[in-house]
């Protein structure tokens, strides 16, 4: 039977891939999803000291050596392929179809160049990005595999064999930041945790991640097989009480502790702590190493992302 060798957890912001953290502050400014002013004047008494040049330096260094350390955890793992827990933002669902979960059983992994007149941001973030092939290799058995067995077991599991625009940020950060130069394939798993009203509860999340463990171990293969959320912490205001929360009950196998996490704050970008909490429940025999937590504040109205790298073995 096939063997979970290695699970690992990142955050996936762009972030990650811009030195000069005061490009996104520019951004957040004008966010029209923020009230900036509002947050400014709700921040915290000494958000001055997070958000110096020295201490953004710092913090985007500590955040490089993370995602260092998590890919040379990858490669010494030798996985034949990983299955991946990320969100789609609209780059493969719309709302006019937007399931739940989603299994990708096609036969490649599209990574499609950005194009067009970009922010400066963005155009920053793209230079941060290792040189990517065209497509990659979706491991299609492991997928078809996944769908039926989450079928079997009671789940309404959605699937598709095409992609609309390319495998989306979630899915291609493995390829642009984790494993430069590597060509491991992948199963994406597309969990809804951005759009209501149909996203999963903290709950179900963690059942899926039992329920994929369990598919896993039942398939007909010697195939050593690596599982990653990618997403999250907190943003796009820093929540450290959430992300600590969540990263306490993930290294205490406290899977009470996951399926209770406060559903009104899993919103926007901190939504993409569900796909850790699923991440729990495929990895919940394994022991966690937290790498780092680095609460990357960006902005005097405490605006960022929390950021957490951790692997289980």
């Amino acid at each position: 039977m096939a063997e979970i060798v290695l699970a690992l957890a990142t955050s996936h912001t762009p972030q990650l891939s811009i030195a000069d953290w005061r490009l996104l502050q520019v951004k957040d400014e004008t966010d029209p999803r923020l009230d900036y002013p509002g947050l400014v004047a709700a921040a915290r008494a000494d958000i001055g000291r997070e958000t110096t040049a020295e201490r953004f330096r710092e913090r985007y260094e500590a955040c490089q050596s993370a995602l260092r350390v998590l890919g040379k955890k990858l490669s010494e793992a030798q996985p034949e392929v990983v299955v991946t827990l990320g969100d789609d933002q609209h780059e493969q669902f719309l709302d006019d179809n937007m399931p739940t979960f989603a299994v990708y059983h096609g036969a490649e992994l599209p990574v499609p160049p950005r194009t067009g007149a970009m922010p400066e941001w963005k155009k920053a973030e793209q230079r941060g990005w290792a040189e990517t092939a065209p497509a990659y290799a979706n491991h299609t058995e492991l997928a078809e595999h996944l769908i039926a067995w989450l079928s079997d077991h009671e789940f309404d599991i959605a699937r598709t064999n095409r992609l609309r625009e390319g495998i989306g940020h979630a899915f291609s950060f493995l390829y642009r930041r984790l494993l430069p130069g590597g060509r491991l394939p992948m199963v994406p798993v597309m969990v809804n945790t951005y759009y209501p009203p149909n996203q999963p509860t903290p709950g179900r999340c963690y059942a899926l991640g039992q329920c994929i463990r369990e598919a896993i171990e039942s398939w007909d293969s010697d195939a050593r097989v690596a599982v990653m959320a990618s997403g999250g912490l907190s943003h796009f205001v820093v929540d450290e009480d959430i992300d600590r929360t969540t990263l306490k009950a993930l290294a205490e196998k406290d899977a009470d502790g996951l399926r209770s996490l406060p559903r009104e704050k899993l919103r926007s970008g901190t939504s993409e702590i569900l796909n850790w909490v699923a991440l729990g429940g495929a990895a919940e025999s394994m022991e966690m190493t937290l790498v780092d937590y680095v609460p990357g504040y960006r902005s005097p109205a405490g605006t960022g992302c929390g950021m957490g790298f951790a692997y289980w073995t």
